[in-house]
């Protein structure tokens, strides 16, 4: 199959076995552009496309332009934080502005749960989802399946834990879907205050101690704590779940096995995990920020090339 069973990149829920493979090979082609001394190509060439970020970003949306630019394609930045959404105008209004101007795709990162279904119903462009709320992440999903198969081969069978603040983040969301999807047995491990009650539905396991779940594991995925999203307080400091769900390197030393260590980021360093751990051979964060920008070109380039059905 060499193209996408979806018009547009909404959740890792909505696409198939087979599209996360598809873009998975696709970003193995393009990670080798990137790495040529001469790293465009003209796959977007008059192809328009608008980052819409209604919430702060700088790595995802500068992950998404590097890629769009390689591409070749026309970049349009839109920051909603001093735009005429301040001045009432609703997210439909903003969008179709935009179409007015013949934009092709559209980049969008929201803060409400559902924003990019909500638009991909109401809109010509192909959508891509840069994060809903505390909903979906699905480019960050795919980065790190990629990742982890730079470093583990097939991942059918393998083991990840996420670490963390599992409650408001949509990265845990979107790799659950996606590793499952993959044939990876996962198990999430956090304070229980931060961990959703649903989870085990979706046939993840909750593992309390951090210890046991890092001697479970093949891969440790450990999420920033994400504070801005809290409004209330789910632990007692930061000190204190450093204490119990910090990683620092002599725990990553003593474990009877080398695993690999992710951060989606950016890192609070320290916190979820310490500088030299972050900084160690076992960590692939850096791995993660190359790799986010060939997945997001395979992405771009397979909705592209999809005819509206």
């Amino acid at each position: 199959m060499s193209h996408l069973s979806v018009n547009h990149l909404l959740g890792i829920k909505q696409i198939t076995k087979q599209d996360i493979e598809l873009i998975l090979s696709t970003a193995q082609n393009f990670k080798e552009v990137i790495n040529r001394p001469i790293k465009k190509v003209p796959s977007l060439r008059d192809i328009t496309v608008a980052n819409l970020f209604f919430e702060n970003s700088t790595r995802t949306r500068l992950s998404f332009e590097l890629a769009q630019k390689r591409l070749s394609a026309d970049v349009i930045n839109f920051s909603a934080s001093n735009s005429s959404v301040k001045k009432g105008e609703t997210l439909v209004d903003t969008v179709n502005n935009i179409l007015a101007m013949k934009v092709d795709m559209v980049v969008m990162r929201h803060a409400s749960p559902g924003a990019a279904l909500f638009l991909a119903k109401r809109v010509k462009a192909k959508i891509i989802n840069a994060g809903d709320g505390a909903h979906e992440h699905p480019t960050q999903a795919l980065l790190d399946a990629f990742s982890m198969q730079e470093q583990l081969g097939d991942l059918k069978g393998k083991k990840v834990v996420i670490v963390g603040d599992i409650l408001h983040s949509r990265v845990a969301l979107s790799n659950i879907f996606c590793l499952q999807k993959l044939g990876v047995k996962v198990k999430v491990c956090g304070p229980l205050t931060l961990i959703p009650r649903y989870i085990t539905s979706l046939g993840v396991e909750v593992e309390p101690n951090l210890r046991k779940a890092l001697e479970w594991c093949d891969v440790a995925n450990m999420l920033r704590i994400q504070l801005e999203r809290q409004d209330i307080k789910y632990f007692p400091s930061l000190r204190e779940y450093s204490m119990l769900y910090g990683l620092d390197k002599p725990m990553l030393d003593s474990l009877p096995k080398k695993i690999v260590v992710m951060h989606p980021g950016p890192i609070n360093r320290g916190v979820e995990i310490t500088s030299d751990v972050a900084d160690s051979s076992q960590s692939i964060i850096l791995d993660q920020v190359e790799n986010g920008v060939a997945v997001r070109m395979a992405v771009l380039f397979l909705l592209a090339g999809r005819q509206n059905d």
